[in-house]
């Protein structure tokens, strides 16, 4: 993750759990945080930060509440779904709007503008 230029394709698990690791180490020290204090903020011991940064598996959970310590749950965006419409329901939809007001409006009496 540090490095953009990775093939992630080409790269084997252990490969992108070790660019995982160097991403959180890299944003750890960035915030000037220690493992300890980012551990006691996630609500995890030292040795997690550790293990993830010296690039070893860590559950899915660790790594969100790790994540979350940092105020780096953005890297998630890339999971978000977004519901798109199809030009031709845009199109459906736009034809099903309203033009113009009706013609078939009840006007008032004209006894009822009398005084």
């Amino acid at each position: 993750m540090v490095n953009n230029d990775n093939n992630w394709k080409a790269m084997t698990d252990a490969a992108i759990i070790r660019e995982i690791g160097a991403y959180v180490k890299h944003q750890r020290l960035q915030q000037n945080r220690t493992q300890e204090l980012t551990a006691s903020a996630a609500g995890l011991n030292r040795w997690t930060i550790s293990q993830l940064e010296n690039g070893e598996p860590v559950s899915l959970q660790s790594l969100i509440q790790i994540l979350r310590a940092l105020d780096l749950l953005h890297v998630f965006e890339a999971f978000r779904i977004e519901k798109k419409i199809s030009p031709l329901q845009l199109a459906k939809m736009e034809h099903q709007q309203r033009e113009r007001a009706s013609k078939n409006l009840k006007t008032k009496n004209e006894n009822d503008w009398l005084w």
